[in-house]
């Protein structure tokens, strides 16, 4: 039986799981719920730039049930009555997901927000967004609200590097996201890192440096997956034309383990893949199921014998 010398290591996962996180902190299993609150993205109107990233789809992650003509308070409704039945959750998170969710005015944040907090069975809101679109209005809305509720800011990085950033369309750069980063540090809520492997040009060796960065921050969470076309974006036609070639499940696998030892277990494994509906998946199609993907990653590490933070030097 691996007993870890951390105790934030779970001892059959070999890292240290969010959920295991949230079960630390508030002494009863929390679900994410997600909803769609109507935002767009300045990627995407004009503001800083049109088409949004060669790779998003929003319907590739998101929920049936969560869409922007529903009241958040129904969506919110029917996520949690899906969780209490499936994992018998007590208590939720609101997760503010598609798209740009710090995108707007500070009074229509404000009520969304609070909108989502009013339930007595939601202890916090998790906000998706991107580094270049947090006003200091909205930073400081968050920050008023994490001195009674639990808060976690989702900042997309995806890559480190610019020349990367750059050719998928992202619109922003690394230093948007470390000045973010540090603007948002010490407020009292978590901050949640969203990074994917597999751009073209991107080596292993590249990815792994990643990590490096993740553990010089001010990061408490991170949210990791593969690269992958879906339709309705411009990677898919990259791919049908041979200008993308996606990782295999053995590569993704093999470094994301690698990846994993090198962080520091004070940072908490929201997501280690991603999926999508297969219907509207072009590649890779790795034929795993949710559960599967994951634990694909935990045995890799049980294999090694390793777990979270092995390497990493303190």
């Amino acid at each position: 039986m691996f007993t870890p010398a951390d105790e934030r290591i779970h001892p059959q996962l070999r890292i240290n799981s969010y959920g295991h996180y949230l079960r630390r902190r508030f002494g009863c299993r929390i679900s994410k719920v997600n909803v769609d609150a109507g935002f767009t993205c300045p990627n995407r109107d004009g503001s800083k730039g049109s088409g949004g990233c060669i790779y998003c789809n929003n319907v590739s992650f998101s929920p049936k049930g969560t869409q922007a003509i529903v009241p958040i308070e129904s969506q919110m409704s029917s996520g949690m009555a899906y969780h209490r039945l499936r994992l018998g959750s007590e208590k939720f998170i609101i997760y503010f997901q598609k798209y740009t969710n710090t995108y707007g005015s500070v009074e229509l944040l404000s009520d969304l927000y609070r909108r989502a907090l009013d339930h007595p069975d939601v202890i916090g809101i998790s906000v998706g967004t991107r580094p270049d679109a947090l006003s200091a209005e909205a930073l400081e809305l968050l920050t008023d609200i994490a001195r009674t509720k639990y808060v976690c800011l989702e900042l997309g990085l995806q890559s480190m590097d610019d020349t990367i950033l750059s050719r998928i369309n992202r619109g922003h750069t690394l230093d948007d996201f470390v000045q973010t980063v540090r603007r948002a540090a010490g407020r009292q809520f978590d901050i949640c890192a969203h990074l994917i492997y597999g751009f073209p040009g991107e080596s292993a060796a590249d990815f792994l440096k990643t990590a490096e960065l993740m553990a010089g921050l001010p990061i408490d969470s991170l949210k990791l997956h593969q690269l992958h076309a879906v339709e309705g974006t411009e990677l898919a036609e990259l791919f049908r034309q041979g200008a993308f070639t996606p990782l295999t499940l053995e590569e993704y696998v093999s470094t994301v383990a690698d990846f994993l030892e090198l962080l520091p277990p004070r940072i908490a494994i929201q997501r280690l893949y991603g999926s999508a509906p297969l219907d509207i998946c072009v590649a890779p199609q790795w034929g795993l199921k949710n559960n599967q993907m994951w634990f694909a990653i935990v045995n890799e590490l049980t294999g090694r014998g390793s777990w979270q933070g092995r390497r990493v030097v303190e």
